[in-house]
């Protein structure tokens, strides 16, 4: 048995609303005798007459009737739905989940979400503060932040950050006690803090690198936090040499409460990036979440 086409139904409705073919035809944008045709196919299809016909007027039949009836508030419920989905553009609401490491999230993100979420009050945005390297896939994220060099070939990146470096910093008292390192190798025979990560399940090897020659090395000392901030009261507190991102320790440098070594062993790293698994459509929350965060030098 041959099924009515869902447009021949819309079509229907229309003239059922209107009592005209010539302002339905006008509402659905095509011509009285098209829509004529689409209703004698409709009626063909289900055997019966829906519309009796005079040339001034249009009513519904009782099989009309019953049929309006029928589908009318089924397509009054998509009406809605469609409605609702539209003022939701207009008005972007939901909630988004991100995973992104401490110094992302304070030196990156955050400034850029504040402003963000003041824009848009109806965006929920929930941030996982993880200094490991999550499977955002597996933990249902939206997206992640990583440095350039650490985001998957498989994921679409979007930079949100500009180019940073490490610093190697103790206070001053530190190094007129047990000497000042020339090389990254003599760190071993110094007090530093450690950084704990969780996925690596050890400590994190301090990265150096000169004429495009890396050297990771592993320190040691009686202090370990997985957290830099933490790390960086610490060394304040005179525990140590701490290895931690330069932007926290720029203004105590400034300010002579920390001293910086091995400057030229700290290279650059590839600024964050927003990184996510598809290139599929995706909410408008999430796009305009993108934009906020893109970087713009």
């Amino acid at each position: 048995m041959q099924k009515p086409d869902f447009n021949d139904l819309i079509a229907f409705r229309a003239i059922a609303r209107e009592g005209s073919f010539t302002r339905a035809a006008a509402q659905l944008g095509l011509s009285p005798s098209a829509l004529s045709h689409t209703i004698r196919r409709l009626e063909t299809v289900l055997d019966v007459r829906l519309l009796a016909r005079t040339t001034r007027s249009v009513a519904l039949t009782d099989a009309g009737e019953r049929l309006l009836h029928e589908i009318g508030h089924h397509f009054d419920d998509i009406d809605r739905a469609v409605e609702t989905l539209m003022a939701t553009r207009d008005r972007p609401t939901g909630t988004l989940r991100i995973n992104a490491g401490e110094h992302a999230v304070r030196s990156v993100l955050w400034p850029k979400l504040d402003r963000f979420l003041r824009h848009y009050p109806d965006i929920k945005v929930e941030v996982d503060i993880d200094n490991g390297y999550t499977d955002i896939v597996a933990g249902r994220y939206d997206a992640g932040v990583r440095l350039g060099q650490e985001v998957a070939a498989d994921m679409i990146a979007v930079r949100i950050g500009p180019d940073w470096r490490m610093a190697v910093v103790a206070v001053p008292d530190y190094f007129r006690e047990h000497g000042v390192p020339k090389s990254p190798h003599d760190l071993t025979r110094h007090r530093c803090i450690n950084l704990r990560l969780a996925t690596y399940g050890g400590f994190y090897a301090w990265e150096f690198e000169r004429d495009g020659e890396p050297l990771n090395v592993r320190v040691d000392g009686q202090l370990a936090f997985n957290s830099s901030l933490p790390i960086l009261t610490a060394a304040l507190a005179g525990h140590g040499l701490a290895f931690i991102p330069e932007d926290m320790a720029a203004t105590h440098i400034a300010e002579g409460r920390l001293q910086r070594v091995l400057p030229q062993w700290c290279a650059p790293f590839t600024g964050y990036h927003l990184y996510y698994p598809s290139r599929r459509q995706s909410s408008p929350a999430f796009q305009l979440l993108l934009d906020a965060l893109r970087f713009k030098p």
